[in-house]
């Protein structure tokens, strides 16, 4: 029985051993995955600007199109091109503001 416990107690201890390393690589993994992320933040938060800036010329187009047709509806489509707008540059905003970039 004696030695029974002695080989249950030095198995936890290789257990805990090894759950400790287990421990320490993890850290080191997400340290790593964190830094990996956060240097996405830049080129992503500049690729919505330039989607924005694409919407809003192309949805300037179309609210000049149907100006000089004199369409209905101009201010209803020209507060939703400026409220896409406005959206796509405050996402971009947003995005560096939370990952702290």
């Amino acid at each position: 029985m004696k030695g029974l416990k002695s080989k249950i107690y030095t198995l936890l201890a290789i257990m805990v051993a090894g759950l400790r390393e287990a421990n320490a690589q993890g850290a080191i993994g997400i340290d790593a995955a964190s830094s990996e992320l956060t240097s996405y933040i830049d080129p992503i938060g500049n690729m919505i600007l330039v989607i924005g800036a694409l919407a809003g010329f192309i949805g300037a187009i179309r609210v000049y199109i149907k100006w000089n047709n004199g369409e209905q509806g101009v201010n209803k489509e020209i507060m939703g091109w400026f409220g896409s707008c406005i959206f796509l540059v405050t996402v971009g905003a947003v995005l560096k503001a939370f990952f702290g970039v």
